[in-house]
């Protein structure tokens, strides 16, 4: 996707440096910066502490970090304490797990195979949210005004996006998608990423509060929700971001349609359901911490809660399958109880 009108992938590897190369997602959207890594142990912290994330977008990194570990060592003991220690930074997006396994198999057979599989990985990624846009596109209708949550698009994946790829879709062939966006606290991931990529892209859009999508769904001014996803179970449960839940269930009170849009690589087989996700916690500074820029364009952290309070912060919900319309998937819209003839 664009940004200042020039093509970039959310992460990449970089041939001539030999590094890890990926965008900054904690600078955006008041900083554009890309960061390059020379170790696995330094692409696994970026996953970590987010400076990527993102189903796929995590799950290429996965690759490319597990990749360096077969560039740096031929003891598999330290490769297998390797595997595990980039598992161990994000443990609710299967698509880390799914790249990790996959790369550690082709290294495992030949070591120089561990880079082409990851690089695989990665342009399957793009290539499966293309077609993610063609499918969904068929679902928006001219003027078409979709909620989405937290950030599924081309920053979330390393191109086009899984819950943004059908608005971009709709978008190029001149349907004028409007895009109501939950702003997705405490990180803002919408207010921040998924706003910053559609002003880049110049799709109409307003921030809303996360409070507000049933406001809108009661005056009828959402026609449907598209979520992305961070692990779809073999019962067609989803695990997405925080919040993502209660979207579901008023779309479902107003009779609106709620679709999860997600590449093969994002569905689970191997768990039944979604009550066997480990959800992660992640630290409450997210919850009571803000960060941007003051009036000098400084970027300053400031509390927002109440001085000695401590908070809860689960990073992810899961949406049981009866509150999911369909699945916008890179080998077409599959409902829930279709997913047993894909496993």
């Amino acid at each position: 996707m664009l940004i200042e009108n020039q093509h970039y992938r959310t992460v990449w590897y970089d041939d001539t440096t030999r590094q890890v190369a990926m965008i900054n997602q904690n600078k955006l959207p008041f900083e554009f910066e890309v960061v390059h890594f020379n170790t696995y142990q330094e692409t696994a912290e970026a996953i970590r502490n987010m400076t990527v994330r993102g189903a796929g977008a995590i799950g290429a990194a996965a690759g490319f970090a597990m990749a360096q570990v077969f560039e740096t060592t031929e003891d598999m003991h330290m490769i297998q304490e390797a595997r595990e220690y980039i598992e161990a930074t994000r443990p609710t997006a299967v698509n880390l797990f799914y790249a990790t396994e996959k790369v550690f198999n082709a290294g495992k057979e030949q070591r120089n195979l561990a880079m082409v599989v990851a690089q695989e990985i990665a342009d399957e990624d793009a290539e499966g949210c293309r077609l993610i846009g063609e499918y969904g596109n068929t679902l928006i209708q001219p003027s078409g005004r979709i909620l989405t949550h937290c950030n599924a698009g081309w920053l979330a994946f390393v191109d086009y996006g899984s819950a943004l790829s059908p608005v971009y879709a709709a978008h190029n062939a001149g349907k004028q998608p409007f895009v109501y966006v939950d702003e997705t606290r405490p990180r803002g991931q919408g207010a921040r990423l998924t706003a910053y990529e559609l002003g880049q892209n110049k799709v109409e859009h307003r921030i809303i509060a996360d409070n507000a999508a049933a406001y809108y769904m009661a005056k009828g001014d959402i026609d449907m929700v598209i979520t992305g996803a961070d692990r779809i179970t073999a019962n067609g449960d989803v695990a997405n971001k925080i919040g993502t839940l209660e979207k579901a269930i008023l779309a479902k009170e107003f009779g609106i349609p709620f679709y999860v849009a997600a590449p093969f690589s994002t569905f689970d087989f191997n768990t039944p359901s979604g009550d066997r996700i480990v959800i992660e916690e992640r630290s409450d500074e997210e919850l009571l911490y803000h960060e941007g820029p003051d009036d000098n364009n400084i970027i300053r952290k400031i509390r927002m809660a109440a001085p000695g309070s401590s908070g809860l912060n689960p990073a992810f919900d899961v949406t049981p399958n009866r509150y999911i319309t369909g699945f916008i998937t890179n080998r077409g819209i599959i409902r829930p109880d279709e997913l047993k003839g894909y496993q």
